[in-house]
């Protein structure tokens, strides 16, 4: 199939990437010239502008917007509304509000242009292990769109087939989902977001109360001079609390065991304070989310070692940097 993207940063070239070597073709537009430049020189079509890049697309088209959530995707969404015409489908695969998909979709589907909302995770990593995608819209732009999400898709991998599945949809087996109509898609993405604070938050302060066991105001007797990259190293085999973002802490650790490069300033980049609206509304206990979002706010105040976890964690899998920090 054929595709256009727009927002060629650090998840929209890679899904470019991995489309084109599952055999998809692909326009390419971003406010960077030299990001357009690099991926037509890995076989992408450029354009110039949002015309040149409608145009260049064969009918029916599929958009798919890549872009910070917010205004300058609302006023996009907006500008492609009046130049796709009806038929054509609208995707978009950045983190945003999903009651802002809601009107969104209302807005196209008054000129009859599909739209879909898509939670896309992955992060940097994304081209190589392939992604998570959480959809919402209506069934039939997914179901015409399967391939693509298909070959973006991270696959089964080595991950068992979970009991008691037998005759239900084989696509999240693929890592890849329909989970209803519009606004569906990210809201699952935003809940997904806020559970990742928690568990980076659980790991951080467990390294930070390890680190800390060699502190010199324990008596002496109680004092644990421990090694926390191997400690990290150790529990991604055959330990419950396996996971990639443990395999990422490892690696950080290895790397740099005092993680001195790192200030400790974690960003936060909206899902987790969604999710927490969320759960009041729903009047849902969400204790252990809403100090982890708490504990991001308070690391631009005071930072700990704890919060230099949570920075390596984040560079690691998305490629985050902290402010001021090359």
């Amino acid at each position: 199939m054929q595709l256009g993207m727009i927002g060629l940063g650090r998840m929209g070239g890679n899904i470019v990437r991995r489309l084109m070597h599952a055999g998809h073709s692909c326009v390419v537009y971003d406010k960077s010239a030299d990001a357009v430049r690099g991926l037509a020189n890995e076989g992408a079509a450029p354009s110039r502008d949002l015309a040149d890049f409608v145009h260049q697309l064969d009918k029916p088209r599929v958009v798919w917007v890549m872009l910070p959530a917010g205004a300058i995707t609302h006023a996009t969404i907006v500008e492609l509304g009046d130049l796709l015409e009806p038929g054509d489908t609208l995707i978009d695969g950045g983190n945003s509000f999903f009651q802002d998909d809601v009107r969104h979709a209302e807005m196209l589907n008054g000129k009859r242009i599909r739209y879909l909302d898509v939670g896309t995770s992955g992060g940097v990593w994304g081209l190589e292990r392939g992604y998570c995608l959480m959809i919402g819209g209506e069934k039939i732009a997914v179901e015409r769109l399967d391939p693509v999400f298909r070959a973006l898709a991270a696959g089964a991998g080595g991950i068992s087939t979970t009991p008691h599945r037998a005759g239900r949809d084989p696509r999240p087996g693929q890592g890849y989902l329909h989970a209803g109509p519009n606004g569906a898609g990210h809201f699952v993405k935003m809940i997904h977001n806020g559970i990742e604070y928690g568990l980076m938050q659980a790991y951080a302060e467990g390294f930070d109360i390890l680190k800390h066991a060699g502190d010199a105001a324990l008596p002496a007797e109680h004092r644990l001079a421990l090694n926390l990259a191997d400690i990290a190293e150790t529990w991604r085999r055959g330990s419950v609390i396996t996971s990639w973002l443990l395999d990422l802490t490892a690696a950080a650790l290895a790397e740099e065991a005092d993680l001195a490069s790192y200030s400790g300033h974690v960003a936060d980049s909206g899902e987790g304070r969604w999710t927490l609206m969320a759960a009041i509304e729903e009047a849902v206990p969400a204790d252990v989310l809403s100090a982890a979002l708490y504990a991001r706010f308070r690391s631009r105040q005071d930072h700990t070692f704890a919060e230099k976890i949570l920075s390596a964690m984040r560079k690691g899998f998305g490629g985050h940097q902290e402010p001021g920090r090359a």
